[in-house]
Formats: structure tokens, C-alpha cells, sequence
């Protein structure tokens, strides 16, 4: 247990810092930096089980570094890999859910795996899936799970192919030019562990709100049976 608390201190200390140690990263791995941060963004949106991983506020240190001066961090070789890597992710995330989740959801009854989950998935993406894809991109955990649900949910590749493409590509994008704009502004410098610490909690609203009105769904359904 002692460990594992040690592990998440030292987690959230890298997010809160994340400048320092990237800054550290980059001078101890040279030309190799780049290819961490496409593996971390990679596995960050292609690995239903590393949701953990940083995404927002990842991108928008790197917009910071990448505007410093004389810095090692090329903001368009980020632009450029970090998309594909963000893209490439969500793809795989798509595959697995598509030839894995099935099989999961393979029996009509269960606390989590039933069915009807996925019944329900495929006619919420049929709705409404490119808006959930893009919006998902801006959320964290979301933006793991949206994937891997579209392709529980058979989605047409060719549909989800577009809205992966434009939401990685606005998610990415809009990160990084903003760190590369804001992000050593003298006061946003001078307090970067409190900018971090926004955007981590301004991109949990949505996920907080989801949860809120999938709650207070149940909640209604669940009088309305009950006045029956």
C-alpha cells in the first residue's frame, strides 16, 4: 500500500510539474524524446486500459516548451506526429473494441458485459457518433472509451475514419498552439502547476456532467417503475 501511494504522489507530481520533467526528459534522451511522446499519446487514446495517462495538459507543455527560446521541441514535428499518433490510437481502439468487444459481450445477461450495453452503443453511435468521437477527444477517460465503444457498436469505419481524423486533428492541434501561444506568458509561467491543474479540471466537466445525467436518468426510470 505504501508503495502504491508513493507511486501515485509521484504521479501526480509529474502532471502538476510536468514542464521540469519534460525539460529533464529531453535532455537525458536527446532525438529519442520524440518518439516517448508519440507512444504516450499513442497508448493515451489506443489502450482502453491506460486512461490514466496525460493528455490535455501533456499537449499543452509541449506547446510550452516548443516556444521557448532556443528550444529542442519543434512545434510542427509535434503538430505532425502527435496527430498521426492521436489518430493511429483511436484507430486501434476502434479495432480492438471491434474484434474483442463482441466476444466480451457475447452473453445476453451480466452485471457489467450484457448485451444490451452493446445493442445500446450501436444505436447511440448510429445517432450521434461523430459528435460523441470529436467531443470525446476533449475529455479524459472519454476520450479512451469513445473508441473502443464505436467499434463495439459497428459503427462504419469509413464514418468514424472522418471523425477521428477532424477530432484528433482539433484536439492535438488546439493543445499545442495554445501552450505554444500562452504558455510562457509571465503569469501563466510563474504559475504552471495551477494552469495544469485547471485544464485537467475543466476537462473532467464533461465527464462529470455525463455521469450526472446517466444518474439522474436511472433516477427517473426508477420512479417511473416504481409508480407503475
Amino acid at each position: 500500500m505504501d508503495i502504491l501511494l508513493e507511486w501515485i504522489k509521484q504521479f501526480i507530481d509529474i502532471i502538476l510539474h510536468m514542464d521540469l520533467y519534460l525539460n529533464a526528459w529531453i535532455s537525458s534522451m536527446g532525438p529519442w524524446i520524440y518518439v516517448l511522446l508519440f507512444m504516450i499519446i499513442f497508448c493515451e487514446t489506443g489502450l482502453v486500459v491506460t486512461p490514466f495517462l496525460p493528455g490535455d495538459s501533456f499537449l499543452f507543455a509541449l506547446g510550452a516548451l516548443a516556444a521557448l527560446e532556443n528550444a529542442y521541441l519543434s512545434l510542427p514535428m509535434l503538430l505532425f506526429l502527435l496527430s498521426i499518433a492521436a489518430i493511429l490510437g483511436d484507430a486501434l481502439n476502434y479495432a480492438i473494441g471491434k474484434y474483442i468487444g463482441p466476444r466480451v459481450f457475447s452473453k445476453d445477461t451480466g452485471i457489467f458485459l450484457n448485451r444490451k450495453h452493446l445493442l445500446a452503443a450501436q444505436a447511440f453511435y448510429e445517432k450521434h457518433g461523430g459528435k460523441a468521437i470529436i467531443i470525446a477527444r476533449f475529455a479524459p477517460i472519454l476520450r479512451t472509451f469513445a473508441p473502443f465503444v464505436a467499434g463495439i457498436g459497428h459503427m462504419r469505419y469509413s464514418r468514424f475514419l472522418a471523425y477521428n481524423i477532424v477530432g484528433g486533428l482539433l484536439w492535438v492541434w488546439s493543445f499545442l498552439i495554445a501552450g505554444f501561444m500562452f504558455g510562457n506568458m509571465p503569469q501563466v509561467k510563474d504559475n504552471f502547476h495551477i494552469v495544469i491543474f485547471a485544464i485537467i479540471f475543466l476537462s473532467l466537466v464533461p465527464v462529470a456532467i455525463e455521469t450526472w445525467r446517466g444518474w439522474k436518468d436511472k433516477q427517473t426510470r426508477g420512479a417511473a417503475l416504481n409508480e407503475r
